[in-house]
């Protein structure tokens, strides 16, 4: 794996659809201005610097998606959540993911 994909979580690369019909969250980590701009339905907006301390609203029976804007956030908010045992997935930007999950 190189240093830029694990970095900001490329690879592998995750089925998306296959993980929203397992269950998975959609958790957007841009700001609530952000999100109210557009987002994917049923994701759940929970800012990055709000992330560890909203953990208990995050389930960890369902795999978890992470997007954002360009997918530097999300990256981060997938080390975070790792490192807490979930198991995430980077979605990238949310545009981006949108196209992917229709």
């Amino acid at each position: 794996m190189g240093f830029l994909s694990k970095l900001f979580g490329s690879a592998p690369k995750a089925d998306f659809k296959e993980l929203i019909k397992q269950g998975a969250v959609i958790i957007d980590v841009r700001t609530p201005g952000e999100f109210a701009g557009g987002h994917i339905k049923n994701s759940v907006n929970i800012p990055l610097q709000s992330l560890q301390n909203s953990l208990s609203k995050i389930k960890k029976d369902k795999p978890v998606i992470t997007c954002c804007a360009s997918g530097m956030r999300s990256a981060s908010a997938k080390n975070i959540l790792k490192a807490k045992g979930y198991e995430v997935h980077n979605g990238g930007g949310w545009a981006s993911l949108q196209s992917k999950i229709r």
